[in-house]
């Protein structure tokens, strides 16, 4: 993998001088690699890793496994598409395995993310069957630890 790609993503907030100090790479080439990266879509954009359950009023998130019957001409990209544009689906992935695409989904409840599955989700026309599993805890995403370990817990917890 790219080194400067591994870099920003993670961690986007370098600057192109830390870049080029890390990489051991001129200032001026680093700043046209971002840019031929940014115009070729390499990179699509910058994203804070934010730990949602350190807020009070918290979304819920699901991951849900759709089997699809693909379309003849253009397979699973059309459903894919349909999918992708409901507010509520934050991620969509072609799997391999039981399921056909993998969705990341949140709302504010549980019963929100449930009735999107049984009205929106379901209903659509080559949606075959769905598997919902409620994420409960975030341990690490993008490579970002998110979750206290025990061991983090425990030492608060000896404080007199």
């Amino acid at each position: 993998m790219n080194k400067l790609l591994k870099l920003l993503s993670e961690n986007s907030k370098y600057t192109t001088s830390e870049l080029a100090l890390i990489l051991s790479e001129p200032e001026d080439y680093i700043k046209a690699q971002i840019k031929e990266y940014e115009e070729k879509g390499i990179i699509k954009g910058y994203k804070a890793v934010v730990n949602w359950e350190k807020l009070e009023d918290k979304d819920v998130s699901a991951i849900i496994e759709v089997k699809v019957a693909p379309e003849p001409e253009t397979g699973f990209d059309k459903i894919a598409e349909k999918i992708m544009a409901f507010d509520e689906v934050e991620t969509v992935n072609l799997i391999a395995g039981s399921y056909d695409l993998s969705l990341v989904v949140t709302g504010k409840t549980m019963n929100d993310v449930a009735s999107f599955v049984s009205r929106r989700l379901s209903p659509l026309a080559n949606v075959l069957s769905c598997q919902t599993n409620f994420i409960l805890k975030n341990y690490k995403e993008g490579g970002v630890i998110m979750a206290e370990t025990i061991e983090e817990e425990d030492k608060r917890s000896l404080v007199l």
